[in-house]
């Protein structure tokens, strides 16, 4: 058998590549190759791993003349310099390695707070420069104050830990976080509203979504109390920098410490030089030990997959084997759109996820269709949760993950029920197979049949006559092209349903005429 080869073409430790040896992979260590895109085009196709940190681009080129490439690993979190989709068409797996910097990051942020309120880089500057300057850096205490945590995972709830040691009291608002896992953490759940009024100090630790970006807006940084400090070594566009700037200007906000940038590399930047501004180069992951953390952790994985077939933290590729495959394939995209449906109908925090495989799909292997699962519904608020991290983010934040298997299925050949379980209410969603597409069979209890589409919408209401005329009539006078309208009721004259699809995403102002309309009790814009 011919041992694979794989190229390191970044800076990795030198105990990664020999981990690589050690594991009967054959290693090329070029740390310097990344560099020169001409060469690496010219030997990418020696190769059938590519391990790398930030400075080789895996492009569209390089993946292109990869033709013996089978995994790319990232020793890091962050894969902007890979493009994923080409990878994916070529049958190539991308890993990261998601967990290697969580507590450099999280003390990066602790550090930030810290020369942030005792304004450490000011004195600092003002010291070497010889002026002795005692009365123009007077600080503030962190003890007793409160910290509002924005994103309460992996690295959130270190930050969260290491606050309470410091005898802060910690607000943390995360819409995955139930109240189980927030007492474990010893943390006081909220509403980012409460969270804003409360906080002397706000910390970001929540990843670049949708519905995460400008968390913190022009609107919600004027919610925060006059004085208040805001620190951010998550992301940037987390924060909305011309409002930020803006309120440090008018003293609304004391001051803020920022690792990370709307646009990066930043070397020019309206918050730079500003005085009560702390600013530093995304160094959150940057200390040895992380960098050791995540080199090995890349070597033992991609050495892993390219010896046993085995994958870990892949962005891109389920965990299942060349022969479950073909099988596992429609399934495995029924679980993730029944999660999608839920995760996008769940605004409160999620406290169980329950799985049912019901008939022939009780005989696969259903713990890819479980990951598949849990990833849709955590998707629509974590983007970069996959199938294969899926579990562990749930574990992470509390959320119990339950899955049940029958030989027997009522009326179809498989049925896969979803269950989520938050701390207001369950919800049910249930769909099989019909050839190899999935489709919806029932939802909260009513019996219906539809497909998924890209854009649907999603509405409950009092079943009354007139109410579908009244709702196509309103999609139409707003430009809604309806491609297919499906409907199920629990009974004559009680609770019913409609699921929509439509040609394009529905705006919010479409929306609000659908909630607006009589009999109507909830409306949402699904996408999948």
């Amino acid at each position: 058998m011919t041992m694979p080869k794989v190229l390191v073409s970044d800076a990795l430790s030198e105990t990664a590549v020999q981990i690589f040896r050690d594991r009967g992979v054959d290693v090329d260590f070029e740390p310097k190759l990344g560099k020169d895109k001409e060469k690496l085009l010219s030997v990418i196709d020696q190769y059938d791993g590519l391990a790398i940190r930030s400075a080789t681009k895996a492009t569209a080129d390089v993946i292109a003349a990869a033709k013996n490439m089978k995994v790319i690993g990232r020793a890091g979190i962050g894969v902007d310099n890979v493009d994923i989709p080409a990878a994916t068409a070529a049958g190539i797996v991308v890993m990261n390695t998601p967990y290697g910097n969580a507590i450099t990051t999280a003390e990066h942020a602790i550090a930030m707070m810290f020369s942030l309120v005792r304004k450490i880089p000011q004195a600092n500057k003002s010291t070497h420069e010889g002026k002795w300057e005692k009365s123009a850096f007077m600080g503030a205490e962190v003890f007793g104050k409160t910290l509002g945590v924005i994103g309460c995972g992996n690295i959130g709830s270190i930050v969260a830990d290491r606050a309470i040691g410091l005898k802060m009291r910690v607000v943390a608002f995360d819409p995955f976080l139930n109240e189980e896992r927030a007492l474990e953490l010893g943390v006081e759940k909220a509403d980012i509203d409460t969270l804003l009024s409360k906080a002397d100090i706000v910390t970001l630790h929540t990843p670049l979504t949708d519905q995460t970006r400008n968390i913190l807006s022009r609107e919600n940084i004027a919610k925060l109390r006059k004085g208040a400090f805001i620190v951010n070594c998550a992301r940037g566009g987390l924060v909305d920098e011309e409002a930020l700037k803006d309120a440090l200007d008018e003293g609304h906000i004391a001051g803020a410490a920022l690792d990370v940038y709307a646009t990066e590399p930043a070397t020019e930047h309206p918050l730079f030089g500003h005085p009560a501004v702390v600013a530093t180069p995304h160094l959150g992951a940057s200390t040895t030990e992380a960098q050791e953390n995540v080199a090995i952790q890349v070597a033992e994985q991609m050495s892993d997959y390219l010896m046993r077939g085995a994958v870990s933290n892949a962005l891109n590729s389920p965990s299942v084997t060349a022969e479950e495959a073909p099988r596992l394939k429609p399934y495995i995209a029924l679980a993730e759109k029944l999660g999608l449906f839920a995760g996008q109908l769940t605004q409160t925090g999620l406290k169980k996820i329950e799985i049912a495989f019901e008939g022939d799909v009780a005989a696969l292997n259903t713990k890819p269709l479980t990951a598949s699962a849990v990833a849709g519904v955590l998707k629509p608020m974590l983007q970069e949760v996959n199938i294969v991290n899926a579990p562990v983010i749930a574990k992470e934040r509390g959320i119990s993950v339950a899955e049940t298997s029958r030989d027997d299925a009522d009326s179809y050949e498989s049925i896969i029920r979803l269950k989520i379980v938050t701390e207001k209410q369950e919800r049910t969603v249930s769909g099989t197979i019909f050839g190899s597409t999935p489709r919806i069979i029932e939802i909260k209890g009513v019996e219906m049949e539809a497909g998924f589409a890209p854009h649907m919408l999603y509405t409950t209401n009092e079943d009354k006559p007139g109410f579908i005329g009244t709702l196509g009539q309103t999609l139409g006078e707003a430009g809604v092209n309806i491609a297919t309208f499906n409907l199920g009721r629990s009974a004559p004259g009680e609770g019913a349903i409609a699921l929509v699809a439509v040609d394009e995403p529905l705006s919010d102002k479409v929306l609000e005429k659908v909630q607006a309309l009589p009999h109507v009790t909830q409306a949402i814009a699904l996408s999948f």
